[in-house]
């Protein structure tokens, strides 16, 4: 079990570095155990360096920043060992909305290998979706479904005569 694990941190980590460069610009990130004597009891710590700053520990990080490496930590774990779908609950509420397209542009990118639902409130992950899902009450207790196809939107508005 300890070499599977350390196999597989070595390969998150490696995973994670690149994400982590990826989705903040630049910077460096990394994942290194507590206690390599113990790897399979030990934690993990998360040490980054955002572009323009000095390297610091996950905890110091403005909120938004420990959601984007958290983000970046999501992703390495999927390159690494990918899934076909993928659920994602107000991941990126708390982005500002530089970070927020960062996410977004990173997405587009991940979307080929692994298909996502995402549960949103910003507008801008709204934009960015190929189809979107709402859920209304049109009276008390009865909730309907509505769907948009935003490509077949777009052709259809595109066909329109100006």
């Amino acid at each position: 079990m300890e070499t599977i694990f350390r196999r597989e941190f070595a390969k998150v980590q490696a995973a994670f570095a690149q994400t982590f460069a990826d989705l903040f610009g630049g910077g460096r990130g990394t994942l290194a155990l507590e206690d390599e004597n113990d790897v399979l009891r030990c934690g993990i710590d998360i040490q980054v360096q955002p572009p323009g700053k000095t390297l610091r520990s996950i905890s110091l990080l403005s909120g938004g920043e420990r959601s984007l490496v958290a983000i970046a930590l999501y992703f390495a774990i999927l390159k690494v060992h990918p899934t076909p779908f993928c659920v994602m609950d107000e991941i990126e509420a708390a982005l500002d909305e530089a970070n927020g397209a960062r996410f977004i542009r990173y997405l587009g990118k991940v979307a080929g290998q692994t298909q996502f639902l995402l549960i949103t409130h910003r507008r801008e992950t709204m934009e960015a979706a190929d189809v979107l899902y709402g859920v209304t009450m049109e009276r008390q207790g009865v909730s309907r479904v509505l769907k948009l196809d935003l490509r077949q939107a777009e052709e259809l508005l595109g066909s329109r005569p100006a």
